[in-house]
């Protein structure tokens, strides 16, 4: 029982890597036959739907039974990261969100494992805030959004063209990406301002 949390991070990993390689090829450009397409597209948004699975499991299961361990506590945050990264930069590939705000995104992300890094070799744990949770399921609604998009039509069809009610669909998506933006960097933000004694000297607290 105390390595299935283990076993979940490393298989979220895996399954990040295939996802990656099956949304890679599954573009017209590469395969012309549409019915290959739809299916590699249906079986990379599973495959990534499946590894957000297991962020909530591999959690869940290593508080209920209390089999947290050094590999689960260095691995399962940089496994996160990971699938963040990967999953936005496919979005960004296939022109579902503009660079930018991967950047922002990812950039933040970085920063706050780097400052958590800097906590643990000062014994000080920061957990999530709420708007660090808030973040993260506004980041994961995101990504569905997205990957359902593009399983269904690549994407930048329905999203760009769109516009029912006389409302373009993309215009409300770019709004909330910059919502998701402002919670990210805010978020961001919190933890230095509360954790500046780990990096600041004494007199400029």
């Amino acid at each position: 029982m105390k390595n299935i949390p283990n076993i979940l991070t490393v298989s979220r990993i895996a399954a990040v890597v295939v996802f990656v390689l099956l949304a890679s090829v599954a573009d017209l450009q590469v395969l012309h036959d549409k019915d290959w397409v739809i299916g590699l597209r249906i079986g990379a948004f599973v495959l990534a739907f499946l590894a957000g699975l297991t962020d909530l499991l591999d959690g869940y299961i290593a508080r209920k039974y209390k089999c947290i361990s050094d590999f689960g506590a260095l691995m399962d945050p940089l496994a996160d990261k990971i699938f963040v990264a990967a999953t936005m930069l496919v979005a960004v590939e296939y022109r579902l969100m503009p660079a930018w705000i991967a950047i922002a995104v990812l950039g933040r992300e970085f920063m706050v494992t780097g400052l958590r890094t800097l906590a643990a070799k000062k014994q000080v744990i920061i957990s999530a805030d709420r708007w660090g949770k808030l973040k993260t399921s506004l980041q994961m609604v995101m990504l569905a959004i997205a990957g359902t998009a593009w399983m269904l039509d690549g994407g930048t069809a329905y999203l760009r063209e769109a516009a029912p009610f006389g409302i373009r669909i993309w215009y409300v998506w770019l709004c909330y990406l910059c919502g998701i933006v402002f919670v990210t960097v805010f978020s961001g933000l919190r933890y230095f301002l509360k954790y500046r004694n780990l990096f600041l000297p004494e007199k400029t607290r």
